[in-house]
């Protein structure tokens, strides 16, 4: 058995060797096909794995609500109004700590788009009035330094913590633990540096959300700056005059832009969900909030990463296709050159199993050789994807089984056919061929 497989590898080997560069034609079609699979499988998996875990970073038990401004408010006279209150306020914080069995931990934030000055230098800066425990349900860590504390919102003390991205743009080289931050004419004390583990990507495609997912109140804001929510409050109030509308300006009244609610288990998140979008319906009468579920948005991550799995799996499996048709296209070329010797093999006792099998093996071996090229070029792609165009792949091993027994099975199938008309002609009709 094994002199007779040894016999018909040889056989092969030779033939493909005589027609060098037909070969290496033909297999360059599985090639292509191997590593197209594999290349957007790991393209596919890369940017759904990490939309997954910036998403899980917002906290699979948490909940955000987060202020959203309506339309404008007009009386009936169709002017403008002078006040417009809206938003989430502290009561619905109070709200949901009492009113929610499953509710775990509340932290109510306050974001505003300020200025922050350090000697000669102005940087845009999002200033967040929060509690100490705000990183204890948020992807936010304190790198140097301390974090805000109890202390600090009992007394509205005027520190701050500072993101480490903002830390280059407005302190230099300077060591900003202990210096000053001017903002909006009061100093602040810098007594940490925190840094935000990811950016998440938003439920619509943004890229301008915070690590809670709460859209940011300026888009060219350099970084963060954490201020005790109390020192917010009584430093900037919770009235802003708005300027530049056609009515002339008017002023704005919003206690809080976001709450994040954190539940016990997560079993009890939509439950919790419901009830909190019930305590708001209630107390609310403008659309003036949303509620963000980061379950939510992970249930739908990885559905829409099926889909597009199945997509890119489909699109770059045509390509494997196209390949196998080019080998069985070769294929039946080949067996047409080579009638007289399928006839002089059938003439000296070779069976029509043998002349299937030789055949057969020469159309798996191309397809081997180019499903190992493949494996190889698919993963070399992903690998410079990720090098040149920053983008996060990853390869399975699931990918590259599939890759290459797709590409085997297609070997198989289309080489099917010119085996088995090489092995169905005549002898006699096959020796008079020239």
């Amino acid at each position: 058995m094994f002199l007779g497989v040894n016999r018909v590898f040889k056989l092969g080997v030779k033939s493909l060797w005589l027609h060098r560069l037909r070969s290496a034609l033909t297999t360059l079609g599985i090639v292509f096909g191997v590593a197209s699979v594999i290349a957007m499988l790991a393209i596919g998996e890369g940017a759904s794995r990490d939309a997954q875990e910036k998403i899980a970073l917002l906290g699979s038990r948490n909940i955000i609500v987060k202020t959203v401004a309506p339309p404008e408010g007009r009386s009936a006279l169709g002017r403008q109004q002078i006040l417009n209150e809206y938003g989430l306020t502290y009561d619905d914080a109070e709200r949901f700590q009492s009113g929610i069995p499953d509710v775990r931990v509340i932290v109510p934030n306050r974001r505003l788009s300020q200025q922050a000055f350090y000697r000669n230098r102005r940087v845009p800066v999002e200033v967040i009035g929060t509690v100490p425990w705000y990183p204890s349900i948020a992807p936010v860590r304190t790198r140097f330094g301390r974090f805000l504390s109890i202390i600090d919102m009992q007394y509205k003390q005027s520190i701050c913590v500072v993101e480490e991205g903002l830390v280059k743009e407005l302190f230099g080289f300077d060591d900003p633990l202990g210096q000053n931050v001017k903002i909006a004419g009061d100093y602040y004390r810098v007594v940490g540096i925190a840094t935000e583990q990811a950016r998440p990507v938003a439920s619509d495609g943004s890229g301008d959300k915070d690590a809670t997912g709460a859209k940011k109140t300026g888009g060219a804001n350099m970084g963060g700056i954490y201020i005790p929510l109390t020192t917010v409050k009584n430093r900037f109030g919770e009235v802003s005059t708005q300027t530049g509308s056609a009515s002339g300006s008017s002023m704005e009244k919003v206690e809080l832009q976001e709450i994040i609610v954190q539940v016990h288990s997560i079993d009890r998140v939509l439950r919790t969900r419901q009830s909190v979008q019930t305590l708001l319906a209630l107390s609310h009468k403008k659309n003036d909030y949303e509620i963000i579920v980061p379950l939510e948005l992970m249930r739908r991550a990885r559905d829409i990463q099926r889909i597009f799995t199945m997509v890119l799996g489909s699109i770059a499996t045509i390509s494997l296709l196209v390949g196998g048709i080019g080998i069985m296209n070769i294929m039946l070329a080949t067996v047409s050159e080579r009638t007289r010797e399928i006839g002089i093999r059938r003439a000296l006792g070779a069976t029509k199993r043998a002349i299937m099998v030789q055949f057969l093996s020469e159309t798996l071996m191309l397809t081997f050789i180019g499903g190992v090229l493949g494996i190889v070029l698919g993963s070399l792609i992903p690998f410079f994807v990720t090098l040149f165009g920053h983008m996060p792949t990853v390869i399975t091993w699931l990918s590259l089984v599939l890759a290459f027994g797709i590409s085997a099975v297609v070997g198989v199938v289309f080489g099917l056919y010119p085996a088995y008309r090489a092995a169905n002609m005549d002898p006699i009709e096959s020796l008079r061929h020239e």
